[in-house]
């Protein structure tokens, strides 16, 4: 097996994989035999944390990455996500998903699809403008105490809004947010300007989500060109149309300069940023492990990373919250 290197996620003792298996494709674009596929890939290179939500195909997700570590659940990391608007498949929500009565629904549902006794890593995957943040905290807490969930996790909350819950927890003596998944990229950096630091000085660590800025920092789009055929933009025409070609083309000339391609630049680039606990990326196709594996195997210098910041400048980007309701 690979070894894939390692690291803590935030203050915890919780250690994953330096990059992650982002998990939205399972049970969409990705069936059983090819999500089994991709899950022995990943555990042979040494890859652990595998992130899903029940919102994911409506659960889908959920039960195929269970259905693929059945047998060896304790060599996973298993990290997934409530609070998204799951159409009744939880049962009613009344459109309030961070209270202590839908967080009750919601790890069981997630447990059950998963078929797993435990969630190591429980996230709130964006805030619940009703319920108070102290109740959701405390609730979340009680899946701690009970072993239900071992550590947990917010999702598309701003800066203010981690370092608050992160404080809140403290005061009431409970556990506290270990993580924050949010968008975050070398073409989109936003996540610098508040969120990090926030998050270093309350021991949290970034999971970034879209490291790959929806596939611009795989080289495959070009200024003026259309997408290659059967790649993500082809079907998403204004955001390629929309997209800031000076930022990936000074990413592309950074990589070249310094003697790696740009799938490496973007996933051990932003690895190596101080607030980032592991980089989850979107898998669809097994073969996608090894080049996610390969490409995190760079560790930049702090020169190398100052030719980074010269192409595209820390804080530079488009917001870090765009599935904040």
């Amino acid at each position: 097996m690979s070894e894939t290197r390692q690291r803590t996620l935030g203050s915890s003792g919780l250690m994953v994989s330096v990059v992650g298996v982002g998990c939205n494709s399972f049970g969409e674009r990705t069936d059983a035999d090819e999500v089994r596929a991709i899950v022995d890939a990943a555990l042979e290179a040494g890859i652990t944390l595998f992130d899903t939500a029940d919102i994911y195909s409506l659960g889908e997700s959920e039960r195929l990455l269970g259905a693929a570590l059945k047998g060896r659940r304790e060599q996973a990391i298993v990290a997934t996500k409530f609070g998204m608007d799951m159409q009744g498949a939880n049962g009613p929500d009344f459109g309030v998903r961070g209270s202590r009565r839908y967080i009750r629904r919601a790890v069981d549902a997630s447990l059950q699809r998963l078929g797993t006794d435990w969630i190591d890593l429980y996230q709130f995957h964006t805030p619940d403008r009703i319920t108070p943040i102290q109740e959701t905290l405390g609730a979340m807490g009680e899946l701690v105490t009970e072993g239900k969930v071992r550590y947990i996790g917010c999702s598309n909350m701003t800066a203010w809004e981690a370092t608050r819950a992160h404080h809140l927890a403290k005061d009431f003596g409970a556990p506290g947010f270990v993580t924050a998944q949010n968008a975050y990229s070398l073409y989109n950096r936003s996540a610098e300007a508040e969120l990090a630091p926030a998050c270093e000085a309350a021991g949290m660590s970034i999971l970034p989500y879209f490291p790959l800025a929806y596939g611009l920092l795989t080289g495959k789009y070009r200024r003026g060109e259309a997408a290659p055929s059967g790649s993500r933009l082809e079907k998403q025409s204004q955001r390629l149309a929309t997209a800031d070609f000076d930022r990936v083309e000074a990413l592309q000339a950074a990589a070249g300069d310094l003697g790696v391609d740009l799938l490496t630049l973007a996933i051990s680039g932003l690895a190596a940023q101080p607030a980032v606990g592991s980089v989850i990326s979107g898998v669809s196709r097994a073969p996608q492990i090894a080049s996610n594996v390969a490409a995190a195997g760079w560790v930049p210098t702090a020169d190398e990373l100052a030719r980074i910041d010269a192409a595209v400048p820390r804080g530079t980007g488009d917001g870090y919250t765009p599935f904040a309701v």
